[in-house]
């Protein structure tokens, strides 16, 4: 039949009663594939001049574009224990509901009358504060009260010291003159001596003469012993003086010392009032951190710690909430052999999963299904895995993304790069060559798109 051998069927098989056999036999089969092989070697030689767009494809999470707008967890702040929850998974809230009310587990904060009595404490510090003010004011009045009864003593010491030395000076005239006097005398005296001697005078007037000297002398003392005594007493205004000052300064430095004693009282006493008060401060703060409340409005998601009496720790994971209003983004990680190749603002096609979508990878313009993204942000540090994160932002001027879609979803996102000859592309992936570098130019800002 396939004419293979040198011994003929034909005899036994007419090909004429077979049609498929006789087509099969036929010289026409064989230009057919000549000419279907040169069909397709010459389409395939014009397919590989088509241009292709080189691009980068990874794999991806849709996130929000905000950190304040993905999904968090609510903490509690102090220990506690669940005592009544207000809410149950899957119910919206808004900023500010009471999610649960969680007990004091501490002993420090286990008495209900905390606060009062932490406020009678400020209130006996503050009068204790206004006590030791009263005394520095008292003690204030005392100082003052000695610098002026000082200065009246001071002025009147001086007053005596300066009658003192008055009569000092006049005790000196009177001996100065009571001298004087006795001198004469003395003269006199003598000159009677020799007038007796010449028999000119009487004995009697001798001896009055003598006399007249004696009270002279005697005046003289007298004189030289006032003299004396007013000095005396100019020495005594001195030591006056010196001694007023120094009880004087004596009871100062007493009152002064007093009233620093008084101020640090009054210092330790607003220290221990401000302390206090911050005490009575964090109690009230604590007393408000017993209702747990939702920042922002959102959607309860998931309750981490469950129960009633379940005791929580400071900082714990209590439940998870997605905020209400968000904006959509996408996350992929790029290979660092492909991140040079990014820039903000650079085109990204993004396939979400459970969108259909028919895609050409190398000509984006003729997929159907896939949404426009422009890049966002690039981080500058590797992540765990390896790869560099990229965060893509709705392109403004593409259709926009689609509205049930929900923050956690997977997609596919291409980086759409350099426009390059399919030939090239191909010798390019057979070589394990990266795609060319290429920088877009950028009309405007990423930022300003993305808004």
């Amino acid at each position: 039949m396939l004419n293979i051998s040198p011994n003929s069927v034909r005899a036994y098989v007419p090909p004429e009663k077979y049609p498929a056999l006789y087509k099969v036999e036929g010289r026409q089969s064989g230009r057919v594939l000549i000419r279907l092989i040169t069909f397709l070697f010459i389409l395939t030689l014009i397919l590989m001049f088509l241009p292709w767009t080189q691009n980068i494809r990874s794999r991806g999470n849709v996130t929000a574009l905000k950190p304040g707008q993905r999904p968090q967890t609510i903490h509690s702040i102090i220990d506690g224990r669940i005592e009544k929850w207000y809410v149950q998974e899957g119910d919206f809230v808004k900023k500010g509901d009471t999610i649960l009310y969680i007990s004091e587990v501490k002993a420090d904060y286990f008495d209900p009358q905390l606060l009062p009595r932490t406020q009678q404490q400020v209130q006996a510090k503050e009068m204790s504060v206004n006590a030791y003010s009263s005394k520095v004011k008292a003690l204030e009045n005392q100082i003052e009260a000695l610098v002026q009864t000082r200065q009246l003593k001071l002025q009147q010491a001086q007053n005596k010291l300066q009658q003192a030395k008055l009569k000092v000076a006049s005790d000196s005239i009177d001996f100065q003159a009571a001298t004087t006097n006795f001198d004469i005398a003395q003269e006199q005296l003598n000159r009677m001596e020799n007038l007796y001697k010449d028999g000119l005078k009487s004995l009697t007037d001798l001896e009055k003469r003598k006399m007249t000297l004696q009270k002279a002398l005697a005046y003289k003392i007298s004189t030289e012993n006032k003299l004396l005594a007013s000095r005396n007493e100019v020495l005594n205004a001195q030591v006056e003086i010196v001694s007023i000052r120094a009880q004087y300064q004596k009871d100062i430095a007493k009152a002064n010392s007093d009233k620093f004693t008084a101020f640090s009282g009054k210092y330790d006493a607003e220290a221990n009032v401000t302390k206090l008060q911050n005490q009575y401060a964090n109690y009230s703060v604590r007393n408000g951190l017993y209702f747990i409340t939702a920042p922002q409005s959102g959607y309860i998601t998931k309750a981490i710690q469950s129960g009633i009496g379940e005791t929580v720790k400071a900082g714990s994971n209590i439940i998870s909430i997605m905020p209400a209003s968000y904006d959509l983004a996408v996350e992929m990680y790029v290979k660092p052999l492909d991140l040079p190749l990014l820039e903000k603002g650079e085109t990204v096609r993004i396939q979400f999963d459970g969108w259909p979508a028919i895609v050409f990878s190398g000509w984006p313009n003729t997929s159907y299904g896939t949404y426009g993204g422009k890049v966002y942000a690039i981080d500058n540090f590797i992540s765990d895995n390896g790869a560099y994160r990229i965060l893509v932002a709705p392109d403004p001027e593409d259709h926009p993304w689609p509205d049930a879609l929900r923050v956690g979803a997977g997609a596919t996102s291409m980086v759409l790069l350099k426009d390059v000859p399919i030939w090239y592309e191909l010798w390019r992936q057979i070589n394990g060559f990266p795609p060319d570098y290429y920088k877009p130019s950028l009309s405007s800002k990423p930022e300003s798109k993305s808004k």
